[in-house]
């Protein structure tokens, strides 16, 4: 048999990864076999340093959390707490945020946070805009209003029949879409 070499396929395979070694130290970026390895720690450094990079960050916010909340007057842990049990869902990234950029913000959350510890129970929120969290009760209020501007034309029958079932129409399971559309409006 006549020998294959694949020159073509070969050279370009070690092209390629002579290509991404550029910039590395000694024979890693000039030797194929050297630079292979090399890559393959790289990437291997680069998986795990992403995940480290998460941390690192979550470890970051926490902390100014944490010295905003002390400012305060109460702790991280029951900060956390309290905007649980109020019903509050602002991450950890955007508390910082609030934290750093608008401190009157943010001692608005912690007496959220301090009167849901008190009642146990959950507040209605009421935050301004700028802090970027939504309280639960005025956002249905809002979601109402856009279902009476919606076109029900270009809605689904599920859709429909989910609308009417929410306004408290009788036999909207077995009416047909046209049917549903006029008594909606």
């Amino acid at each position: 048999m006549t020998r294959v070499k694949g020159g073509t396929v070969s050279k370009n395979r070690r092209r390629k990864v002579l290509k991404q070694a550029k910039g590395y130290f000694g024979s890693k970026h000039r030797l194929y076999k050297t630079a292979q390895e090399q890559l393959f720690h790289s990437g291997a450094y680069a998986f795990r340093d992403r995940k480290a990079n998460k941390r690192n960050f979550r470890k970051l916010w926490i902390t100014r959390i944490n010295a905003a909340c002390r400012v305060n007057d109460i702790s991280y842990s029951k900060f956390i707490n309290g905007l649980n049990i109020a019903g509050v869902t602002v991450n950890r990234k955007m508390l910082a945020e609030i934290a750093i950029d608008s401190p009157e913000s943010f001692t608005n959350l912690v007496t959220i946070a301090k009167d849901a510890l008190k009642s146990g129970k959950k507040a209605v929120v009421e935050v301004k805009a700028e802090t970027k969290t939504t309280a639960k009760a005025p956002a249905k209020k809002e979601t109402t209003k856009k279902e009476e501007k919606k076109d029900y034309s270009k809605m689904t029958l599920a859709e429909l029949k989910a609308v009417a079932k929410e306004q408290g129409i009788k036999g909207y399971s077995t009416m047909k879409k046209d049917e549903l559309i006029s008594n909606l409006k």
